[in-house]
């Protein structure tokens, strides 16, 4: 196993803020020589990046055969658009060093829960900018292009269904000024890569109204989608079983457990051929 963390320095960025890798080694006995990764964004409304969404996941996705990254962007004190910077930064450095690591070059998924699902969404809405070019003294935007886009109950829009702390937490004193640029169902293009998504029906934090928007904007641009939508269960559910149940014991919810296994299948079918 390679396990090694990169700190980042974007402008605006917090100490604390880095990128850690968990890269399975290759074996002259395995016929799999290339595998894609996960980049994972932990949520935590924007305040903060949650352990519970974090390491677990990345281990769930090691065992299947992926390799991961987790990303601990900059929360409560920085602001839009830092943490976008610390996952494009995340990503250069994931494909400069994709040979090295043997990861498959058309193989890389990003992955965001509730506000880290904001943070994962814009960025595959966004890549092209010329604010990534000019930050990360870039000729051209190929090298940020996310193959995948993978959605635990995300935050997206900053409309009637909004998380709205979310918001406040991420434009700080612009908000009047950028709440409606980064409503992501208004933002959705046609360079955004193939999108896996869930949620529950019964989420009161992050209503499920939330995924439907932008499902609904990436079908009108035929941006190939899969979508799940389970019977009920509370927001920040992480792998939905007690390996990232919460002190208070809320976040067993049996009838979603099967996401990862479903998430997987799209890994393996779209990214592993």
């Amino acid at each position: 196993m390679i396990y090694q963390q990169f700190d980042l320095h974007e402008k605006g960025s917090l100490p604390g803020a880095n990128l850690t890798v968990y890269i399975q080694e290759q074996a002259e006995k395995l016929k799999i020589k290339e595998r894609p990764l996960i980049l994972i964004c932990p949520g935590g409304g924007y305040s903060y990046t949650s352990d519970r969404e974090a390491e677990p996941l990345a281990l769930s996705f090691l065992a299947k055969g992926c390799n991961a990254a987790i990303l601990r962007y900059s929360c409560e004190g920085a602001h839009y658009p830092t943490s976008l910077l610390e996952l494009a930064r995340s990503v250069l450095i994931i494909r400069e060093n994709a040979e090295k690591w043997h990861i498959k070059k058309d193989g890389i998924v990003i992955q965001g829960s509730s506000a880290g699902g904001h943070l994962a969404a814009s960025f595959c809405c966004t890549w092209r900018d010329e604010l990534f070019i000019k930050e990360l003294s870039l000729n051209e935007s190929d090298l940020l292009k996310p193959n995948g886009l993978l959605l635990c109950y995300p935050v997206i829009t900053s409309g009637e269904h909004a998380h709205r702390d979310s918001f406040r937490n991420l434009l700080g004193e612009r908000y009047d000024e950028l709440v409606d640029k980064v409503s992501l169902e208004k933002a959705v293009t046609d360079a955004i890569p193939r999108t896996f998504i869930w949620h529950t029906f019964t989420d009161a934090s992050v209503p499920v109204e939330n995924s439907l928007l932008f499902a609904t904007a990436l079908t009108q641009h035929n941006i190939n989608t899969e979508l799940h939508i389970f019977p009920e269960g509370c927001h920040g559910l992480a792998l939905a079983n007690y390996l990232t149940e919460g002190p208070e014991g809320k976040e067993l919810a049996p009838c979603c457990e099967p996401w990862i296994d479903l998430a997987i299948t799209w890994m393996r079918y779209y990214f592993t051929a």
